[in-house]
């Protein structure tokens, strides 16, 4: 039976190299105070011994910990995970989140805190003491939440507020919320529909509402009543059951609807057809997200593809390349894109 190769470790580097531990250390760490001959040295013994630096290794001078830990709410993604409902959140975030810190030689750390917890400060303080990030990435609704962006800032740790353009430390971004709803309101108004539904999102959300001021606008823009049609929703399906059943009673009824998330697209999607209406014929649908979901349904919906990936690559980049003066500066914007499909067309001739 072979032997497994034994693992490369910093000491074997430290002693092919005749130095100490320390050094080793700041020279993986690229850190100014070492010889140029010193580091050659080390570098030789590195690459001889065909080293790769762990990030146990890299935290020894203790300067930084290479790590950028990304938060996400704890209740909300427990249960979408449970449900299996098809949302990739979770899966987009990590792919623009990992990828952009292995660039750096970073590592991702994905966390669930309970923003609706009493002891969310002390959760959050142990985490952060264990693992001792050099960033933090929070999501929606943590990136509004004074408690835990204060507790950061007084910690003096740098972190990203992704859907937040409250005033404060930390960098703001945005994924283009708005716009994105003036470029769905839009481009219904260009089909030819007069008469479009908005199913808003949880007033949780800060996006929720810039989402409603998007629709608001662009109806608004062209000369169009917003008011009638706009109703309230909170992300879930049997809101967005509700809240087309509310605008299906209206009359004259909407020819288009735009709902805030998938699970409210596809509620629109059910409650229409159960009413015995056809979409995209009588009925126009967009969604926002772009989930996998979106593809699988009967017509497949039209939506706007929310920019998670770009958006969390962007704060790893803010979070590593960062200018301490600029974190106060204007909000980042990320915009998202218009992806049409089969659940959208020009309204009947003869529609009611």
């Amino acid at each position: 039976m072979a032997r497994r190769r034994q693992a490369v470790t910093i000491k074997h580097v430290a002693s092919d190299a005749g130095v100490s531990l320390q050094t080793v250390s700041r020279v993986i760490n690229n850190e100014p105070n070492v010889r140029p001959a010193m580091k050659q040295r080390v570098q030789a013994s590195i690459d001889k011994l065909g080293y790769v630096p762990s990030i146990a290794a890299q935290r020894m001078s203790g300067s930084r910990s290479y790590l950028i830990m990304a938060i996400n709410d704890r209740e909300r993604t427990i249960a979408d995970w449970r449900a299996r409902q098809g949302g990739d959140w979770i899966d987009q975030m990590l792919l623009g989140g990992m990828l952009k810190c292995a660039e750096y030689g970073y590592r991702m750390i994905f966390e669930l805190v309970d923003t609706h917890s009493d002891h969310v400060e002390r959760e959050l303080g142990a985490t952060i003491a264990a693992l001792q990030p050099d960033g933090v990435i929070l999501t929606p609704p943590h990136s509004d939440n004074p408690l835990i962006t204060g507790m950061l800032s007084d910690n003096k740790i740098p972190f990203a507020r992704i859907g937040s353009i409250a005033s404060g430390p930390g960098f703001a971004i945005t994924m283009g919320d708005e716009g994105s709803a003036v470029l769905a309101t839009d481009y219904l108004v260009g089909l030819g529909h007069r008469r479009i539904g908005f199913i808003a999102g949880s007033d949780e959300y800060s996006l929720s509402g810039w989402r409603r001021d998007g629709y608001v606008r662009a109806m608004t823009s062209h000369g169009l009543d917003p008011v009638a049609y706009c109703k309230p929703g909170d992300f879930s399906y049997a809101s967005g059951v509700a809240a087309t059943n509310a605008l299906l009673a209206i009359q004259p009824r909407p020819t288009a609807i735009i709902a805030s998330n998938d699970q409210m697209a596809l509620a629109a999607l059910d409650t229409a057809t159960a009413q015995g209406l056809v979409v995209p014929g009588d009925l126009s649908l967009i969604s926002f997200d772009n989930t996998p979901v979106t593809r699988f349904t009967n017509p497949q919906l039209t939506a706007i593809d929310q920019p998670i990936a770009a958006t969390f690559s962007r704060a790893v980049e803010l979070l590593l390349n960062r200018d301490d003066s600029a974190d106060a500066a204007s909000p980042v914007d990320v915009p998202g894109e218009l992806v049409i499909r089969a659940s959208t067309a020009a309204p009947r001739s003869d529609a009611p």
